[in-house]
């Protein structure tokens, strides 16, 4: 029901030109405020030189140990408490210098017998240490 006879009622309507001002400044700002990344290349001849390869390999001892604890440094049982572990990693290392300590644990191996070879490593004196791993399956 029509209760307002004779009042005509103006249309509505949507005025577009503010926004399109609002859009073109916001346009204008990204654009004068975007970085644009220049990458130059340079010819670089990189010198040459006659080099023999370093004669001596850097040694390297493995520590395995298994998922129940065990130890085997070189392929030899080693004992469990840290003195052992250390003494074991010394007469591995003989007179070699430096040497690389590669600690191969089992997945299923306690933490606490992977910090045991560490600390056995410091008590040797040995500061190089590193894990070996396998790459998993790709998901």
């Amino acid at each position: 029901m029509n209760f307002q006879r004779g009042k005509n009622h103006e249309e509505l309507e949507i005025n577009f030109i503010p926004l399109i001002d609002v859009l073109l400044v916001i346009i204008i700002f990204l654009i004068v405020n975007a970085t644009f990344s220049r990458t130059s290349e340079l010819q670089i001849n990189l010198p040459t030189a006659e080099a023999s390869a370093p004669e001596d390999k850097p040694l390297i001892i493995t520590v395995d140990i298994d998922a129940t604890g065990r130890y085997m440094i070189e392929s030899k049982e080693a004992g469990t408490s840290v003195q052992d572990i250390a003494s074991e990693l010394q007469t591995a290392v003989g007179d070699g210098k430096d040497p690389t300590i590669v600690i191969n644990a089992d997945a299923k191996s306690t933490h606490q017998s992977v910090v045991n070879v560490m600390e056995a490593a410091r008590v040797a004196n040995y500061t190089h240490i590193t894990f070996a791993t396998q790459s998993g399956p790709s998901n």
